[in-house]
């Protein structure tokens, strides 16, 4: 009979110790070790699932490209940075019910390409409802319900699939580990036998991954280092926008955002989400600003929604939706000190529409412009459109790709956009729209509520 032991893990960097530590010396994280029972037995790490290749040099290897794996999905090409790169290892994470398995479910089914799904969750009877819905038949997707991860890679490597999809990791386990599922144990070692056998094979290998209550993917943050892309299913269950954002790629950009809206046909792909963000409020009201943003290679027109409001229970509330709180202190505080705004005895809500997350700091002026509009029940015309960094010392600082942020406000019908005058030099302003810079946040002011512009004038 093997023998067992105690072994403690640390669920965030997966350090081992044989006793519990408060304290990982590893990663530094407090309360992180996690109790589990490990047996001795021999594992299938090493197995080949390729002939070995010795070392080359650089001239050796081909200089051409992989050709990747068109999704037929525009959004989901998009934050992979253009397909799936063969022999990679995707890396999914989202709420349970935000539509993981749908989307990865859609991209099968429209494969030209032989498929594998395998579902450790919903049996095949599930999943073919849950096709039905969609409205979409292939015969060249191929399903599994399994659990064992020796069988799933022994038909991986029967079939020869353009694609495996794993619904999900913490399902998966490998018998020769006396371990649950869902274990550190088991999800490290599944996660680095599905990786060994993406690189051997090239097959490239999509995972869905759990969350826990504090957003982050479930198991060790070894998981998320292992594998090449890590994307993030986001969106309210009560709204039906959803967003796929990468936080990490070694195959392109970070920081792509795809929009899908989900319906009872399953995931539709949002082309122009400029137009689903902004207020479909015909007439202008006070608190109301939009901001040009950018997410990853878009550029994107996002509404500002602010509530001040005199604070009636002593201490002022702060509340934000989508936007750094921290963030909305330092702007809060800014006005307060440059302007001479009394925020300190005023409640202030602020909403990024659509559910929508942003940090990207050209979304300080539009903020600033929604507390002013509020505070002053000035309303910004419709037509308006902020993008500038606000310093600490009241000064309007310049943006990133703001010949970008322009082209999509003109292309959306905007007439006025308000930047810095240190962005202004060199750019290009379309016809028809007035361009108004401005040096200090104390402008920002004058510009709604008089229309002009105290020591800067339109472009």
């Amino acid at each position: 009979m093997a023998k067992s032991k105690i072994i403690y893990y640390c669920s965030n960097c997966g350090a081992e110790s044989p006793k519990w530590i408060g304290k990982c010396p590893s990663c530094g994280e407090w309360n992180t070790y996690k109790e589990e029972k490990v047996v001795a037995k021999p594992t299938n790490r090493g197995q080949k699932y390729k002939e070995e290749q010795g070392p080359a040099t650089l001239q050796e290897v081909p200089a051409t490209a992989h050709q990747r794996l068109d999704t037929l999905d525009s959004e989901f090409n998009r934050v992979l940075g253009g397909g799936i790169v063969p022999g990679s290892l995707i890396l999914i994470g989202g709420e349970p019910g935000i539509g993981k398995s749908t989307l990865l479910l859609q991209v099968v089914l429209e494969q030209n390409k032989s498929t594998l799904y395998v579902s450790g969750e919903e049996s095949l009877q599930q999943i073919k409802l849950r096709a039905s819905r969609i409205g979409t038949t292939s015969e060249n997707a191929l399903f599994m319900a399994e659990t064992r991860l020796e069988k799933v890679l022994k038909q991986a490597q029967r079939i020869q699939p353009a694609l495996l999809v794993i619904d999900s990791i913490q399902t998966i386990q490998q018998e020769a580990l006396d371990a649950a599922p869902g274990t550190i144990t088991q999800i490290r070692e599944c996660t680095a036998e599905l990786m060994q056998f993406a690189k051997q094979s090239e097959i490239p290998v999509v995972i869905i991954g759990h969350i826990t209550k504090e957003g982050s993917i479930a198991g060790p943050k070894l998981l998320e280092h292992m594998v090449d892309v890590v994307l993030q299913f986001e969106g309210d269950r009560h709204h039906t926008y959803r967003m796929i954002r990468t936080l990490k790629n070694r195959f392109g950009s970070a920081d792509e955002l795809g929009i899908y809206e989900m319906n009872q046909s399953g995931l539709r792909i949002v082309t122009n989400p400029s137009e689903l963000l902004l207020s479909q409020s015909e007439e202008d009201m006070s608190g109301a600003a939009i901001g040009a943003t950018i997410e990853g290679l878009r550029p994107l027109l996002i509404e500002t929604q602010a509530l001040v409001s005199t604070a009636v229970y002593g201490t002022p509330q702060r509340s934000t939706t989508g936007f750094d709180l921290r963030r909305l202190s330092m702007i809060l505080a800014v006005l307060e000190k440059r302007c001479g705004f009394n925020f300190g005895q005023q409640d202030v809500f602020l909403n990024i529409a659509g559910g929508l997350k942003v940090g990207d700091p050209a979304m300080d002026l539009a903020v600033a412009a929604a507390l002013i509009s509020s505070l002053e029940e000035i309303a910004i015309p419709s037509s308006w459109s902020f993008a500038a960094e606000v310093g600490l010392t009241g000064e309007v600082r310049a943006v990133t790709r703001i010949e970008q942020r322009i082209q999509e406000a003109h292309r959306l019908g905007m007439e006025t956009f308000v930047l810095s005058a240190y962005n202004v030099k060199g750019i290009k302003i379309p016809s028809g729209l007035q361009v108004l810079p401005i040096n200090r946040i104390q402008e920002l002011y004058e510009l709604l509520a008089h229309g002009n512009i105290a020591s800067g004038s339109a472009v």
